[in-house]
């Protein structure tokens, strides 16, 4: 055994040695803690197991289940699990297909257990009966760079993250959060009846996403959430943003352009707006009633109204044009999620 020369290694075997006496037990009965393992998941065999679900269930905490290449007609459910990771080969390596039998593919935390710290990239989660993923009574979940091809559901989950991921194709809803705190980063959500849906109790964040043709709005906030979007661009929706029934919302920085309406905002709401880039069909801003009426006294001095000058809207290329009236507003560098294109210098 290789002697021990450091001061504070002599110090912890030390301080061990005493609590061992003291304890009246052995050398061999003190248990170290396992090393955390990487569970190797493939369908030809390859791995440890070729069950997501097997695999999963055997994880330790600390321990990654990492997914080889190929197309898995499985489910799966997290749920008394702390502090394990999901990670497949790549989104367009790995597609989870669920089965013909169970509403829904991946689902972590279920009633009454639930799910801590779990982390879950790199793969594509289909959907199956109208549902792709659902996040149950958990907290500390991070979604990364996933691919999720229908709604994404949360219900009494706390701390959750979801960052740099394509959701999109619901029929639904593409993001729906009931009694739940999240923070969306960076995302692309697309292609849905409605983008974001925050209810009940909710608290969400929403920060440099982009959300486009959305049916109806890109978000709706109800009940007596509470939502912040700072710096998303909106475009190409039914409407840009609904802030409904008692909700507390602040929305700065946004580019909310080429849909119907842009805003529509409840008397009911408490409400705040600032230095958005405004660029709709019908209106900017509408107050909700029966039925909805124009509301150009919603407007703030800090917006900034007309064309954002996208490089290719048609194409959505929603970036900047470098002459874009949206730069340098307030405290921003630019509107909107994406950075501008720079301006090439002439070539002598």
């Amino acid at each position: 055994m290789p002697a021990c020369n450091t001061y504070p290694m002599r110090i912890a075997m030390l301080v061990l040695a005493g609590l061992i006496g003291l304890s009246g037990m052995s050398w061999a009965e003190v248990t170290v803690p396992a090393a955390p393992r990487t569970i190797t998941v493939a369908l030809d065999g390859s791995g440890d197991f070729t069950s997501i679900q097997e695999a999963v269930d055997s994880a330790k905490k600390g321990d990654t289940v990492f997914l080889k290449p190929g197309a898995y007609a499985q489910d799966l459910t997290i749920h008394s699990k702390d502090k394990i990771k999901l990670v497949g080969a790549g989104v367009d390596q790995v597609t989870m297909l669920g089965r013909d039998d169970l509403v829904g593919v991946l689902h972590v935390g279920k009633w009454p257990y639930g799910a801590t710290d779990i982390e879950i990239s790199g793969l594509t989660i289909n959907e199956h009966g109208g549902h792709a993923l659902g996040i149950f009574n958990g907290k500390g979940i991070t979604l990364r760079n996933l691919r999720v091809k229908g709604m994404l559901f949360g219900q009494q989950v706390q701390d959750v993250r979801i960052e740099d991921c394509v959701i999109g194709g619901s029929e639904t809803t593409g993001v729906q959060f009931s009694d739940s705190q999240a923070l969306l980063v960076g995302n692309v959500i697309h292609d849905n009846d409605h983008g974001v849906n925050i209810a009940g109790k909710s608290d969400v964040r929403l920060e440099r996403n982009v959300i486009f043709r959305s049916l109806f709005e890109a978000v709706v906030v109800n009940d007596k959430a509470k939502a912040s979007l700072v710096g998303n661009t909106l475009v190409k929706n039914g409407g840009g943003a609904a802030f409904l029934g008692a909700s507390q919302n602040e929305a700065s920085g946004n580019v909310v352009g080429l849909n119907k309406i842009g805003f529509l905002v409840a008397p009911s709401s408490r409400t705040t707006t600032s230095f958005n880039g405004l660029f709709n069909s019908e209106a900017d801003y509408m107050r909700a009633g029966t039925p909805n009426a124009p509301a150009p006294d919603l407007k703030q001095d800090s917006d900034v109204v007309g064309d954002p000058r996208f490089v290719d809207a048609e194409h959505d290329d929603f970036r900047l044009r470098s002459d874009s009236g949206l730069l340098n507003k307030g405290q921003f560098p630019f509107l909107g999620a994406l950075p501008p294109v720079q301006k090439l210098s002439s070539v002598r």
